[in-house]
């Protein structure tokens, strides 16, 4: 799976990241496959830097990671654009649950290991001054990265792990979490399946 470092795009002032639960995995793919068609159908937003789609290893649902030049970009196309494609989305995948927005800042990564690729990725919420120890290195840790909320005082940290064993062994006393593998990564106007092939987000 792509290191996250690959996925952060430079120029991103700010990172979205919106969970949608689903209830199971053929749901979470229908509903993933519902709104990457939709954004193959127009053109991205110019601000619209990045964006990514991650699949729960429980398959319960799926958790977006989008970035953006600014939240007031980010907002003038929410108004204006997507009730529509959510709502198309909900005519074929009825019933997601979408508990919110976070607003984030990527503050800070830590890598422990670059040479090995992650085989989970792990997302969970935590206090920013709590934060530094969700990154501390540990077995089968490869990386870490820290997103501050608008506030201040909340982290949302993303960690790569070799697989979800190493995980569960050092995860035993942490916050609450989930585990994701990568589906589908956009970039710029370019996108590469998880499957390998490049295409149209």
């Amino acid at each position: 799976m792509t290191h996250f470092l690959d996925l952060v795009h430079p120029h991103a002032g700010t990172a979205l990241m919106s969970e949608w639960l689903t209830g199971t995995a053929e749901r979470s793919r229908a509903a993933a496959d519902a709104a990457i068609d939709e954004w193959a159908a127009a053109e991205p937003p110019a601000a619209l830097l990045a964006q990514h789609v991650f699949l729960s290893t429980d398959g319960a649902g799926l958790l977006y990671y989008a970035q953006w030049t600014s939240d007031e970009a980010h907002l003038a196309w929410a108004r204006a654009r997507r009730p529509a494609m959510v709502g198309r989305v909900d005519a074929l995948v009825p019933g997601v649950e979408r508990p919110g927005l976070h607003r984030t800042r990527l503050h800070r990564s830590v890598v422990h290991d670059a040479g090995r690729e992650p085989g989970v990725l792990v997302v969970a919420t935590t206090a920013a001054d709590q934060a530094a120890g969700a990154v501390r290195a540990a077995p089968g840790l490869l990386a870490g990265h820290i997103h501050l909320t608008a506030d201040g005082e909340r982290a949302i940290v993303v960690t790569e792990w070799t697989d979800a064993a190493a995980h569960e062994a050092a995860a035993a006393d942490g916050p609450a979490f989930k585990r994701y593998t990568l589906l589908h990564a956009f970039r710029d106007d370019r996108a590469e399946d998880a499957a390998g092939g490049p295409e149209r987000f």
